[in-house]
């Protein structure tokens, strides 16, 4: 049996580390991420955390794990900016705000398939033209669902969240952890 995160994400294979899991194979699953007409940030999430699982070709008993996690300012996905100008529309619109982050987590083991999703709350804090650039200028919203990082550089733009950290990060760590455990996965730290 084989533990393959389905990920291209650098943060999620060093948050499953935070728990000691070390995938065996890394492979980002290749799928359109564009939401559906009307569809709205949860279903959303969940259903291409599930497609993203689908995706992989792997060995009847390998264990697959693949996640989303989306930035939703109402009913508004605010997924990963094409660029800088994108960027600064979503932060435009996330400064002064409380928005939601939703992490969906879709395992699979065989035909078997073992999902969650967690959903956490955010406040930006009202950002000045200057506190924007600058932060667009780190780059650090590359790659980024609603164009930052809590992890980061953007760590000095909220100063309020409630919910999961490492959901917000990009990977629920208890939430995964629990799903590991039902796949039968066991690893160092698991309890007896």
């Amino acid at each position: 049996m084989k533990f393959i995160l389905g990920s291209g994400s650098p943060r999620r294979k060093q948050l499953l580390a935070q728990i000691g899991v070390v995938p065996d194979e890394i492979r980002a699953p290749d799928i359109d991420e564009t939401p559906e007409k009307g569809e709205l940030p949860r279903p959303y999430c969940a259903r291409i955390a599930r497609d993203k699982a689908a995706a992989l070709t792997v060995e009847s008993g390998d264990i697959v794990l693949c996640a989303d996690t989306t930035v939703a300012l109402g009913r508004r996905v605010l997924g990963k900016p094409r660029d800088r100008a994108e960027a600064e529309t979503f932060l435009r619109a996330l400064s002064g705000r409380r928005h939601k982050v939703v992490t969906a987590v879709a395992l699979r083991r065989g035909d078997r398939l073992w999902e969650r999703d967690v959903q956490s709350i955010v406040k930006m804090k009202s950002l000045s033209d200057e506190e924007l650039n600058a932060y667009l200028d780190t780059n650090d919203w590359q790659g980024k669902a609603g164009g930052y990082g809590i992890q980061g550089a953007a760590a000095a733009l909220i100063p309020w969240m409630s919910g999961s950290f490492t959901g917000i990060v990009g990977l629920p760590l208890a939430e995964t952890a629990n799903l590991l455990r039902a796949a039968g996965y066991q690893w160092k730290g698991t309890a007896p």
